[in-house]
C-alpha cells in the first residue's frame, strides 16, 4: 500500500513539473522573436554610441586602445581556459555558493551599467526640472611631492538618480533572479561592452571572428561543457525568454537561451562597418546596414536549425560566415575591397599618410 502511494505521489510531482515545462508553438514563436529583437538592439544602440566615443576621444586627444591582431588570436584560447575553468569549478563546488558569489559579483556590475545606459534617458526627461549640480570626489595618500591620488572621480545629480534608478533593479535581480531584470542586465552589458570595444580594423575582426567560430563549434559540439555551464551558470551572461509563457505567464520556466558573446562578438564588428562607413565620408550606411543584414541572417539560421533539431547551437558557427561574407561581396560588388582592406580604425600619423592615396582613388 506504502509502494503505491509513493508511486503515485512521484507520478503526480512528475506531471507537475512537466506542466510547469510545457510551452506552445506560439510560445516558442514568440520566445524566438524576442531574443531575435532584442539581440539587434544593443548592436544598432552600441554602435552608435560607438561612434560617439569615437569622436569624442579624438576631439579630447585620448589614447583609444583597441585589439591587436595578437590580443584577437589569443581571445578564443583565453575563452576557453575561462570556460573550462568554471566547468571544472561547477563540478568540483556547490553551484548554490558559487552563483551566491557569483550574483552579488554581477550585481554590483550590473547595476553601473545599466547606469550608464540610464543616464542620457535621465538627462533628457530631468534637466529642465531641477538644477543639476557638479560633485568631485577625491581621495589621496601622502602629502607635498609624495602625494599620491586614488580615487578622483566627478560626477553629477544625473548620475546619482540614474544610481539609484539601476539599484532597483539591482535589488530586483538579487532577491528573484527574475529573468526580465537579468535581460536588463544583459542588455545592458551587451550595450556597454559594443560601444567600448574597438576592432582596429577589418583583418583583427576576422582572425577575431574566426577564431571564435572554431571555439563555438568546439565547445559546443565536441564536448557538454558550454552548455552545462550556461545552464549552471545563474548570472546575467545570456538573454532568455519563456517559451512558456502563454502557459505559466511571466512565471515561465521553459526558457529559451542566447549568450551575450554570440552579441557583443558579432557588434563590435558590425560597430567598426559604421565607423569605416563614417570614414569615407560619402553619407552611405551600406556597410553598417549589410552588417545588420548579415546578422539577422545569422541568427535566423541558427534559430531555425535550433528548433528543427531540438538542440543547442553554436550561433558564431552561422553567425560568422554571414557578418564577413555579405560586407564583403557588397564591397566586391561596389569596387572598394582595397579601402575596406586599408581601414584603419584609429591610424598613426604614417598609416594616415600611407592610406591617402587609397583614399584618393577611392574617391575619384
Amino acid at each position: 500500500m506504502a509502494d503505491a502511494e509513493n508511486l503515485t505521489e512521484t507520478l503526480i510531482v512528475n506531471i507537475s513539473t512537466n506542466a510547469t515545462k510545457v510551452s506552445t508553438p506560439e510560445g516558442r514563436a514568440v520566445a524566438y522573436g524576442a531574443l531575435f529583437f532584442m539581440a539587434i538592439i544593443p548592436i544598432i544602440i552600441g554602435a552608435l554610441k560607438s561612434v560617439n566615443v569615437q569622436s569624442n576621444q579624438k576631439t579630447n586627444g585620448e589614447a583609444t586602445e583597441t585589439l591587436t591582431h595578437k590580443d584577437a588570436a589569443m581571445f578564443p584560447l583565453i575563452a576557453s581556459c575561462g570556460l573550462f575553468s568554471l566547468y571544472v569549478i561547477f563540478k568540483v563546488f556547490s553551484a548554490q555558493y558559487i552563483n551566491l558569489l557569483l550574483t552579488t559579483y554581477f550585481f554590483a556590475l550590473g547595476v553601473l551599467a545599466v547606469a550608464h545606459i540610464l543616464r542620457d534617458v535621465v538627462k533628457v526627461l530631468v534637466t529642465n526640472r531641477f538644477p543639476n549640480l557638479n560633485y568631485h570626489l577625491l581621495f589621496s595618500q601622502g602629502e607635498d611631492e609624495q602625494k599620491e591620488e586614488l580615487i578622483n572621480y566627478s560626477f553629477d545629480r544625473i548620475d546619482v538618480l540614474s544610481l539609484i534608478l539601476s539599484s532597483v533593479v539591482g535589488v530586483w535581480y538579487g532577491v528573484t533572479k527574475h529573468w526580465i531584470c537579468n535581460d536588463i542586465f544583459g542588455l545592458a552589458f551587451s550595450i556597454n561592452a559594443i560601444e567600448l570595444l574597438q576592432l582596429n580594423s577589418i583583418s583583427t575582426g576576422c582572425i577575431l571572428l574566426g577564431g571564435l567560430f572554431i571555439y563555438d563549434i568546439f565547445w559546443v559540439f565536441g564536448t557538454n561543457v558550454m552548455v552545462f555551464v550556461a545552464k549552471s551558470f545563474e548570472a546575467p551572461i545570456k538573454l532568455t525568454f519563456p517559451q512558456d509563457l502563454f502557459v505559466n505567464g511571466l512565471g515561465g520556466t521553459n526558457m529559451a537561451m542566447l549568450g551575450l558573446g554570440d552579441i557583443v562578438i558579432p557588434g563590435i564588428y558590425i560597430a567598426m562597418l559604421l565607423r569605416m562607413d563614417n570614414s569615407f565620408k560619402n553619407g552611405s550606411k551600406s556597410y553598417f546596414y549589410s552588417g545588420i543584414f548579415a546578422y539577422c541572417v545569422g541568427l535566423a539560421l541558427t534559430m531555425a536549425v535550433m528548433h528543427v533539431f531540438n538542440a543547442a547551437q553554436p550561433a558564431l558557427l552561422y553567425l560568422v560566415p554571414c557578418c564577413i561574407g555579405i560586407p564583403f561581396l557588397l564591397a566586391l560588388a561596389k569596387g572598394e575591397l582595397q579601402p575596406m582592406l586599408s581601414y584603419k580604425d584609429n591610424p598613426t600619423p604614417e598609416e594616415t599618410s600611407d592610406d591617402a592615396p587609397v583614399e584618393d582613388q577611392k574617391t575619384k
